[in-house]
């Protein structure tokens, strides 16, 4: 009789001990993964461009609004910190814990696989409405749009304006703004 392989048993984290963590963490279906080290300068110009384009093109709608490096409890054991999203609801508390309409990643080489793969597939089963990866090397922003319970792709944008339609409004965003001069 051959001896049974021996098993690691996985650990499976939830948002109590995500708050309980030092340092800067994602929480996705129980596993915890590390956020260091911090975006790039680049990484941040983008995010903050961003950001500042969403946040003008909101001063009319009543309902959303745009903000950055926020965690997200999606579930008792998934928490992520998208660099920008768009919600169009009142926040319960302190936290977001409902699913934003948007959500918007700063593409590095380092989290390549994590944001165009495992927030993909999160971000899709959650229900957001939009997703964003962002390329700063190479000044090119993918969109996709939720339709029926899957992403479907808006296009690739570099120095094009693209409409993002709300519940409550529509922003047209000029994409060559998140590039600089």
């Amino acid at each position: 009789m051959m001896p049974m392989p021996v098993v690691a048993p996985v650990e499976h984290y939830r948002i109590a001990d995500y708050r309980r963590w030092e340092g800067d963490w994602e929480l996705i279906q129980g596993i915890p993964l590390a956020m260091a080290p911090s975006p790039g300068i680049e990484h941040q110009r983008v995010a903050r461009r961003l950001l500042r384009e969403l946040d003008a093109s909101l001063d009319d709608c009543p309902r959303c609004e745009a903000l950055h490096e926020i965690d997200v409890e999606f579930s008792d054991d998934t928490v992520t910190r998208p660099d920008v999203l768009i919600i169009c609801f009142e926040p319960d508390g302190d936290r977001i814990t409902r699913t934003p309409a948007l959500i918007a990643e700063v593409v590095s080489p380092k989290t390549a696989r994590r944001d165009e793969q495992t927030k993909f597939q999160l971000y899709r089963e959650e229900g957001v409405g939009y997703y964003m990866l962002l390329y700063p090397s190479q000044a090119k922003a993918k969109i996709y749009r939720l339709v029926e319970g899957e992403y479907r792709k808006v296009g690739d944008f570099q120095r094009e304006s693209c409409p993002i339609r709300l519940a409550d409004c529509t922003i047209d965003l000029d994409i060559a703004r998140l590039w600089g001069r």
